[in-house]
C-alpha cells in the first residue's frame, strides 16, 4: 500500500487514535457513528480483526476477506469510506498491494474523495431531522410523514386500552430487551429470506458490548416501547454525539395491527432532544416507512476498488442483478 501501512486495529497508538477522533470530528461527512474508532474498536473485540490502513492524518479500517478488503463492520457497517480531512486528497488504489486485489463497498459516502471512478451505483440513505423533537419534526415532514405520526398517536392510544399503560424507555441499559430485539430479528430474516445476520455468533456479542458503553460520544441506544406487560417493539442503534444511526428496528408480529414501530418511531422523534440528538439516519433503503418519515436522504455508493477488469466486471454484473431484483419487488408491491 503506497504511502499507507497496516496495523491491526489494536496495534494503534493512543497518538493515533487521537489523531483519528481530531481528524473525523473536524469533518462534517463524517460525523456517522460508523466512523467513530469506537465502532472499529467494538468490532475488533468481537473477534472479527479489523485492520487499519494509516497514512498521514489518514486511517481506513478494514477487514481482509481472502484477496478482497471489505469496510469494518462490512456487512452491517451503513457508511463507509477513508477518515481524513475534508478536501484532502486520497488515492483509493493506495490500499491495494501485499496480496489485496480489491476494495469492495456497498454503503460510501459521497464525498469520499477519488472513488467515483470506482462507483458502479448509488442508492438512497433517508433521514430524519429531529431538531427541535416532534414539533420541529412534523414542521418538516411530507404529509405523508405527519398522517403516520398522526396515526402512531391514536395508536398508542389504543394500545393502551387494550393491552395497559405504554411505557417508552429511549436509552435503556436491558439486556433481556436486547436478547428479544436480536430474537425477533432473527425471526424476521428466516420469514422473510434474507440472510440471517446474527447467524455469526461475535455479531451478537458485538451487540452486547456496544449496549454497555455509555458514552454520549460513541455507543449504542436501545430504545422499548411496551404496553402492559409486552414489549411491542424496540429498536438498537449506534449514537454519536448528535447522530443516531437506525440499525436494528423490530416489532412483535402479534401486534402488527397498531403499527409498533411507527408508535416507538414517534417517541423517539419526541425525545431526540433530551438525548442530544439532531438527526436520525435510516439507513440504505427505498422501504415504505422510510420513505414516509424521511425528512431528507443522502446517498451511498457500491462499487470495487481494483486493477483487475474481469473482477470489475463481475461486481458490475452482480450490481444490476440486485437492482433487476430490487425493481422486480417494487412493482409486485405496488
Amino acid at each position: 500500500m503506497s504511502g499507507l501501512r497496516v496495523k491491526a486495529f489494536d496495534e494503534l497508538s493512543a497518538a493515533e487514535l487521537d489523531a483519528w477522533e481530531a481528524v473525523r470530528a473536524a469533518n462534517p461527512a463524517l460525523d456517522s457513528p460508523y466512523f467513530h474508532p469506537g465502532f472499529s474498536a467494538a468490532v475488533h473485540a468481537s473477534g472479527r480483526t479489523v485492520h487499519v490502513a494509516v497514512g498521514n492524518d489518514v486511517f481506513v479500517p478494514h477487514h481482509r476477506d481472502g484477496r478482497l478488503l471489505r469496510p469494518a463492520g462490512w456487512p452491517g457497517a451503513d457508511f463507509q469510506g477513508p477518515i481524513l480531512a475534508a478536501g484532502a486528497a486520497f488515492r483509493p488504489l493506495d490500499l491495494l498491494g501485499n496480496g489485496a486485489g480489491g476494495y469492495a463497498f456497498d454503503h460510501l459516502v459521497p464525498d469520499a474523495p477519488g472513488f467515483e471512478r470506482w462507483v458502479l451505483s448509488r442508492r438512497p440513505s433517508p433521514y430524519l431531522d429531529v431538531t427541535g423533537g416532534l414539533t420541529g419534526y412534523l414542521g418538516r415532514a411530507s404529509k405523508s410523514g405527519k398522517d403516520n405520526m398522526g396515526q402512531a398517536r391514536r395508536r398508542a392510544a389504543r394500545a393502551e386500552r387494550d393491552l395497559g399503560a405504554v411505557r417508552f424507555e429511549a436509552d435503556a441499559v436491558d439486556a433481556g430487551a436486547l436478547a428479544r430485539v436480536i430474537e425477533l430479528k432473527r425471526a424476521q430474516y428466516a420469514a422473510t429470506g434474507a440472510q440471517d445476520y446474527f447467524a455469526e455468533p461475535g455479531r451478537i456479542k458485538l451487540l452486547e458490548a456496544l449496549l454497555g458503553i455509555r458514552d454520549p460520544g460513541f455507543g449504542g441506544v436501545l430504545s422499548t416501547l411496551r404496553a402492559g406487560p409486552h414489549l411491542l417493539a424496540a429498536h438498537f442503534g449506534l449514537r454519536s454525539g448528535g447522530v443516531l444511526h437506525w440499525w436494528f428496528p423490530v416489532y412483535d408480529p402479534a401486534f402488527a395491527k397498531l403499527s409498533p414501530g411507527w408508535i416507538l418511531l414517534r417517541e423517539l422523534v419526541a425525545a431526540a432532544p433530551s438525548l442530544g440528538i439532531a438527526r436520525i439516519d435510516l439507513g440504505r433503503g427505498e422501504d415504505e416507512y422510510k420513505r414516509r418519515a424521511r425528512t431528507g436522504e443522502s446517498v451511498v455508493c457500491q462499487g470495487i476498488v481494483t486493477r483487475n477488469p474481469a473482477r470489475r466486471w463481475a461486481a458490475a454484473a452482480g450490481t444490476r442483478a440486485r437492482a433487476l431484483v430490487r425493481s422486480f419487488r417494487a412493482g409486485r408491491n405496488r
